[in-house]
């Protein structure tokens, strides 16, 4: 194995590769060829420097920047609606002014992640080209908002873990953060329920559901790992829907978040 040819190919490759590489090395190689050099081949010890060496890889950057795209937006949403004289009820302010907390750590961790790479924040037209014109002095309008948003999310993070094996570190944290915007997701699912008056609504996802079609574009499949569960265990197609959720696209997810964005 030529180590300076493949350095050299990661070079041409990207740019930044041997800064990367050399600190890995700097930091990494004493205490893993130390101790592994005696049980196993200089090439498995390299490429473990390698490794880490590229755990940001430029897809990964994109992904984190696509994944901050969404968090800048949903961090200014709760900010605007916080900050809302009247709008959100006594009784759900504590639960929007969680989320918001935890939108701006999102936002925060993202930006340490991506240093210099990351993306600065959008402009955002949170009344969607006139359709939720109300939608910071009218509750219900907010929480639908909001659902929306959070069930796009969730669907967004889940689209994009595929895209991130190579880099499995940093699929850690973004199922860490996918989990929260999870909870949020259920939680705001609940009230929306209740402002709307919708009481079909639940917690979790039941089908297409027919509000926002994008959105809930493909909840519908009954088919999990090749296997069709129609009729599973004697469920409704409804019940066996629920049990599973399903990922979405960037492109999908891009254009339904598209009318936010001003800029």
């Amino acid at each position: 194995m030529d180590i300076f040819k493949i350095i050299d190919n990661f070079q041409k490759i990207d740019g930044d590769a041997l800064g990367r590489l050399e600190y890995a090395t700097r930091r990494h190689f004493m205490s893993k060829v130390g101790s592994k050099l005696a049980t196993v081949a200089v090439p498995t010890v390299f490429a473990s420097i390698v490794n880490k060496a590229f755990a940001q890889s430029a897809g990964a950057i994109d992904v984190l920047n696509y994944a901050l795209t969404l968090e800048y937006l949903e961090d200014e949403f709760y900010k605007g609606g916080n900050a809302a004289a009247g709008l959100i009820p006594a009784t759900d302010k504590t639960i929007f002014t969680q989320i918001g907390k935890h939108e701006t750590q999102h936002v925060a961790f993202l930006v340490k992640a991506l240093g210099t790479k990351a993306i600065a924040k959008p402009t955002f037209d949170f009344k969607y080209n006139g359709a939720f014109a109300d939608v910071f002095t009218n509750y219900k309008t907010f929480v639908t908002v909001s659902s929306a948003l959070e069930d796009t999310g969730v669907r967004a993070y889940k689209g994009q873990a595929g895209a991130l094996i190579g880099d499995p570190q940093i699929l850690e944290y973004a199922l860490q953060v996918h989990s929260v915007e999870a909870r949020h997701a259920a939680v705001v699912r609940r009230l929306a329920a209740s402002v709307t008056g919708n009481a079909a609504m639940k917690g979790w996802i039941t089908g297409k559901e027919g509000a926002v079609p994008a959105i809930y574009a493909g909840e519908d499949n009954l088919t999990q790992g090749g296997k069709d569960l129609k009729g599973l265990a004697s469920k409704t197609d409804a019940a066996i829907s629920e049990a599973f959720d399903e990922p979405l696209t960037k492109e999908a997810v891009l254009a339904i978040a598209g009318p936010f964005i001003k800029a």
